[in-house]
């Protein structure tokens, strides 16, 4: 089944959108009800990490998004895994954002 079609974001709680590539992950923040990305990070961005497609990048990432979320005021999320199982680099991510302050 699939899950975007239970999930959605709104502003007070927004969906964590995880896209696992086989080399970059990236996640996003996501409005559904005005359909705007409201923050976005990924491996792909300069000068971010050099390799994107592991569990140490995942963590990277997950920390930022936490990071770029407080500074929009954002603490509680929906969190979307896509069509991916909640393991290894997704999971990692989830980890990382949940020590960087978000709550889901």
């Amino acid at each position: 089944m699939r899950n975007r079609k239970r999930i959605l974001g709104t502003a007070a709680r927004p969906r964590l959108s995880v896209f696992r590539g086989l080399k970059n992950i990236s996640a996003q923040l996501i409005d559904d009800s005005a359909g705007r990305t409201l923050a976005a990070a990924a491996t792909a961005e300069k000068g971010l990490v050099k390799a994107g497609g592991n569990i140490a990048a995942a963590k990277v990432i997950g920390q930022l998004i936490a990071e770029r979320a407080r500074a929009k005021g954002i603490k509680k999320i929906v969190f979307d895994r896509g069509q991916s199982l909640y393991h290894g680099r997704v999971k990692a991510l989830a980890e990382a954002a949940r020590e960087g302050g978000l709550e889901f």
